[in-house]
């Protein structure tokens, strides 16, 4: 595949008719643009009422699993050739290939990345994926008893050799010589700042010295020039963004070795990220992705679901994520207040409403605020009877891990009573780099109270290599830390350049996490529907392709987690082009062979 992601449209379309030259035929022959849709519907069911029947001819050699490929092709491919998703995305791909081989040139609205969707469809249906290509059947299946034990352990050895070459590519914040560097950044930032190793280990000193402006980050870290462009225009107006000096620590001073790749991206707001938000303001476009104003029974409070609800107390965190779900409402710590009648109100709200048995204390982050009023917020949601579980969504234990202080520890316990009610935390890690010693002794002092820890980790471009959150799972239930869930990412045109295919998420969930043990692989992944919530991403019943637009970007349908019980109407979204992506990994020196798979998970 490398050698033909820099092809031109024209090689491309020559490469599609190859990959199906009776489609080309009907196209290019039929009578007029039905005619030819009518065509291929009949040519595709013939193919799938071929794969599947003893009497079917050229079919039988074909593997059971590329028929099984063929199959969901066809079925794609019949979905997105449907008049009813033409009109519900305002696209006709099926006219655009009609117009590519009647005319015999490309229009310049059709992308490379449209032309590389129809190419691995036309392949699949087919059976010419080329997934299975050179593989003979595992020679464990032929035998039996010790042979074949003996046989399939050598086969999954090599699972695991694989696993290992792709982990020693990466890097965690346990790694000595990475610990021994930022050792060496702690005490420069230090010195910038005129302190000591005992401020260093005072949360209250990191809020005081939170990093928000260019002249500090240069004086500790080289930027190189779209870094430095991308926060000028922050600046300029009035993008928050905020690192906590222990979170700068994390930095590659000279940003050499790209280990903190997925640590800069998190806090320095692109130019890109900046412009898409400013036009997002300028042209009166909501920033609110989940429709949050919708789902607001009462203010501070966000519901989706039966039985448990968000309390949001702040509207600052210690240190802002670029692509932050709620970057239309999170302020910077100077400007955000404590919003305490309205926090009552919603506690009442909490109070007056049986059907809550659990409430997921988040913002901003909710550990910004002092150890006093976490101590009263808790106790208030505490003495509502009917509530079971205090879930404290925080980023703390990432950004800050010092404030896990005794005291606010031994206030957590005062609420976590086994068989009453549970509290838990729910965290934020988003690359193995991001775990150090730190954050180990804090979680350590945790969970000597019998307090979980889980994980929800957003699957974005700086986390998506191959086994690069494989590793994160790993690094994280080693240390304590539960693999919860794993969020698409939102489809916010700001953070584009943080946004990943949905198929990557599916191929890392069936070939990457599916090879870890079990318990490092509990992470759900997960799209979260506008309103309504999560859909689930293992189930192709829960989604489906609709069509492919001429940037290459696939339209899929969610179908909510609530479609089979009541009328919910299902949500449309637009995709990051695979294509686009794959382009990506390949100019950041990536093999993009090794994700040839991609384009047939749907």
């Amino acid at each position: 595949m490398k050698d033909i992601i820099t092809s031109s449209r024209e090689e491309l379309v020559r490469l599609l008719w190859k990959s199906d030259p009776t489609i080309h035929r009907i196209l290019k022959n039929s009578i007029n643009f039905h005619d030819s849709r009518n065509e291929i519907f009949r040519y595709l069911n013939g193919i799938d009422a071929s794969l599947f029947t003893i009497y079917s001819h050229g079919k039988q050699d074909m593997n059971i699993l590329e028929k099984k490929n063929a199959r969901d092709c066809i079925r794609v491919l019949k979905t997105i050739l449907r008049t009813q998703n033409e009109k519900q995305s305002h696209f006709s791909a099926l006219r655009a290939l009609y117009n590519i081989a009647r005319e015999n040139r490309v229009p310049k609205n059709i992308s490379e990345g449209f032309i590389f969707e129809f190419i691995y469809l036309f392949r699949g249906i087919n059976g010419n994926s080329a997934l299975f290509a050179e593989k003979e059947k595992p020679a464990f299946l032929n035998l039996d008893g010790m042979d074949a034990a003996l046989e399939r352990t050598m086969f999954l050895d090599d699972y695991s050799k694989r696993m290992d070459l792709f982990f020693k590519k990466y890097r965690t914040g346990l790694d000595h010589d990475l610990v021994t560097e930022r050792n060496d950044m702690k005490k420069r930032i230090l010195q910038q700042f005129g302190s000591n190793e005992e401020d260093w280990l005072d949360y209250k000193w990191h809020l005081d010295h939170i990093i928000s402006d260019i002249d500090t980050l240069q004086n500790v870290v080289t930027l190189d020039r779209g870094e430095i462009r991308g926060l000028k225009l922050a600046i300029e107006n009035n993008i928050p963004f905020q690192i906590t000096p222990y979170y700068l620590s994390l930095f590659d001073r000279e940003k050499r070795k790209q280990y903190d790749h997925s640590i800069r991206a998190q806090v320095l707001p692109s130019e890109t990220y900046c412009q898409n938000y400013l036009r997002s303001i300028r042209t009166g476009a909501s920033l609110d992705f989940m429709d949050e104003a919708s789902t607001s029974p009462i203010e501070a409070i966000t519901r989706r679901y039966p039985k448990i609800l968000i309390l949001k107390p702040f509207q600052s965190c210690p240190q802002i994520c670029v692509y932050c779900q709620r970057n239309w409402e999170i302020k910077s710590l100077q400007e955000s207040t404590i919003t305490k009648e309205t926090t009552l109100k919603a506690i009442d709200w909490i109070k007056a409403n049986p059907h809550i048995s659990e409430v997921l204390v988040t913002g901003g982050d909710p550990l910004t605020l002092n150890d006093s009023i976490i101590d009263r917020l808790l106790g208030m949601i505490s003495d509502i009877e009917h509530v079971e579980r205090i879930r404290i969504g925080t980023r703390t234990l990432v950004t800050l891990p010092f404030r896990f202080t005794d005291n606010l520890i031994d206030i957590f316990s005062k609420y976590h009573k086994l068989g009453k009610r549970d509290l838990c935390i729910v965290t934020h890690f988003q690359h193995p780099t991001e775990i150090t010693i730190d954050t180990i002794n804090a979680v350590s002092r945790i969970k000597k109270q019998g307090i979980n820890i889980y994980n929800q980790q957003v699957f974005t471009y700086y986390n998506s290599k191959k086994f690069e959150s494989c590793l994160l799972r790993k690094t994280m239930t080693r240390s304590g830390i539960e693999p919860y869930y794993t969020f698409n990412t939102k489809g916010k045109e700001e953070t584009i350049d943080y946004r990943v295919p949905i198929a990557r998420l599916e191929q890392e969930r069936h070939e990457e996490a599916r090879l870890l043990p079990g318990l490092e692989r509990t992470d759900e992944s997960v799209f979260n529907v506008p309103r309504l919530g999560k859909s689930h991403l293992r189930a192709w019943q829960d989604h489906e392709v609709i069509m492919v637009l001429p940037d290459g970007r696939r339209v899929y349908r969610f179908y909510p987690w609530e479609s089979k019980m009541e009328l919910v109407e299902p949500y449309n979204y637009m995709d990051v082009s695979i294509y686009s992506y794959l382009k990506r990994l390949y100019y950041d020196g990536e093999d993009v062979d090794e994700y040839k798979s991609i384009w047939y998970y749907f």
